[in-house]
């Protein structure tokens, strides 16, 4: 589903510093103390337009949120939201979460998402999906003991390809789902989920590497 550009985007950014921070290629900043609280720290990688990161700040003030995402197009979605209603336990943070490791210390994440991603479908991007190896062991190191991973997607392949991956790794499975919508499980829909799941099932798990 390809977003609509909007030009605004960037300059809207650039007005709410304490709403979201931007960070180029080669910039980072730990933000593990953001908060200067020590609650449980979530993170979502690819929020996309930020409807299940920002309803999961709004329903669990005792926890502390990121929603990292690359395009300006997309984050300022979820920007207008905090705009419109500023919740204290939630920063947008627009920059590329390959280089997640720079953002926060080792051991400090509770949970981290992945809804949705770009399958990258083709062999030779392999290594650009969010659940290869050199991902996981990224993720390994920044959750802590009762840490976990939780992964949503419509694309059977990568699933699966997800799946084996956190297996051979090491990762234990502590659910696993191949049609979320038929389970009694909560679910926050993202934008995408709503849309798609008309289509298809839904794929869920979540993991731990310990």
């Amino acid at each position: 589903m390809r977003l609509r550009f909007d030009k605004t985007a960037k300059e809207k950014i650039s007005q709410h510093p304490t709403l979201i921070r931007t960070y180029e290629r080669d910039e980072s900043e730990n933000l593990t103390a953001y908060f200067a609280r020590n609650h449980p720290l979530e993170v979502e990688i690819g929020s996309g337009k930020g409807r299940f990161i920002y309803t999961k700040a709004q329903t669990h003030p005792e926890h502390d949120f990121f929603g990292f995402e690359l395009f300006d197009s997309a984050i300022v979605k979820g920007l207008n939201k905090t705009i419109k209603q500023p919740l204290p336990n939630l920063l947008w943070v627009r920059a590329d979460a390959q280089y997640l490791s720079r953002f926060f210390d080792q051991n400090s994440l509770q949970t981290i998402y992945l809804n949705f991603s770009d399958p990258w479908p083709k062999a030779r991007h392999e290594k650009r999906r969010l659940t290869h190896p050199s991902f996981l062991s990224q993720y390994a190191a920044l959750l802590n003991d009762e840490g976990h991973v939780e992964m949503k997607t419509d694309n059977h392949d990568l699933f699966f390809y997800s799946r084996d991956t956190f297996l051979s790794e090491g990762w234990t499975l502590m659910e696993e789902s191949h049609d979320l919508h038929q389970t009694d499980r909560p679910n926050i829909m993202t934008e995408f989920e709503e849309r798609f799941s008309k289509t298809g099932p839904i794929y869920y798990l979540k993991a731990r590497r310990h």
